[in-house]
């Protein structure tokens, strides 16, 4: 099974600093990969790397089975949600999904209504974007990212600053993408999330990928080793700010 994901000595430099460092993945189809590390260590970098935004300093990246370097390719299979939703608060959630249909040159009015319903915004599609609660952006920018049903999609920070039952939801509607085929990179600095979603967990700290298990194998590491324990210390402190705000 040719893997969704696999990089090999992936590096990002900007001028002095390196931000991402020789990263080495393999991604299983239909699974959920979590990324985890704290604010910093270089999660968003990868994934624009990933998703063709931005081009490595070195180093090489297949995404569902094509060359990074090929970015028509790769864009065609994949989805992307980034922290901030690009969304167009002037537009009805109905108006800016059928929007991005039409740059995918996607025939997608059945399945936009599908979607806006399994989302749970079927009554609130035809009001502005800019009415919306975070939690409702979010659910419109994550039917964005799978409107043109990829084999991939990447979410970057999906409950970040979401209240608990918005989170929740998007936790719920993650884990239904994988019950439909999809293969989901999720990276995050809040652990329980990845603990909640995740098969497998990459931890990235300093742009180095410092650990890689399942969740209850790297939380059992975790207690016996220091420096792993310190780099989960770091992820801890990040989600406590993150309730804080």
């Amino acid at each position: 099974m040719t893997p969704a994901i696999e990089t090999d000595a992936l590096t990002k430099r900007f001028d002095d600093t390196t931000v991402v460092s020789d990263l080495r993945l393999t991604v299983p189809e239909k699974s959920v990969y979590g990324f985890l590390g704290p604010n910093g260590a270089g999660k968003t970098t990868t994934m624009r790397m990933l998703t063709t935004l931005t081009r490595p300093t070195s180093g090489t990246a297949r995404v569902a089975g094509q060359s990074i370097d090929n970015r028509d390719a790769v864009v065609s299979r994949i989805g992307f949600l980034p922290e901030e939703p690009p969304l167009y608060d002037e537009l009805t959630a109905r108006e800016q999904l059928r929007y991005v249909a039409g740059l995918r040159d996607v025939g997608a009015e059945e399945r936009i209504n599908t979607l806006l319903d399994r989302f749970d915004l079927a009554d609130d599609a035809d009001e502005r974007v800019s009415t919306y609660s975070k939690g409702m952006k979010q659910k419109t920018a994550l039917i964005q990212a799978i409107l043109h049903e990829p084999e991939l999609v990447f979410l970057d920070e999906p409950t970040s600053g979401l209240d608990p039952r918005a989170a929740r939801t998007v936790r719920e509607l993650i884990s239904e993408l994988t019950d439909d085929g999809m293969t989901v990179f999720l990276s995050t600095h809040i652990l329980p999330v990845v603990e909640e979603l995740a098969d497998t967990v990459g931890v990235l700290h300093d742009g180095n990928l410092v650990a890689e298990d399942s969740p209850e194998r790297l939380t059992h590491r975790a207690e016996q080793e220091q420096s792993l324990e310190d780099v989960f210390l770091d992820v801890t402190s990040e989600e406590e700010k993150a309730v804080s705000q």
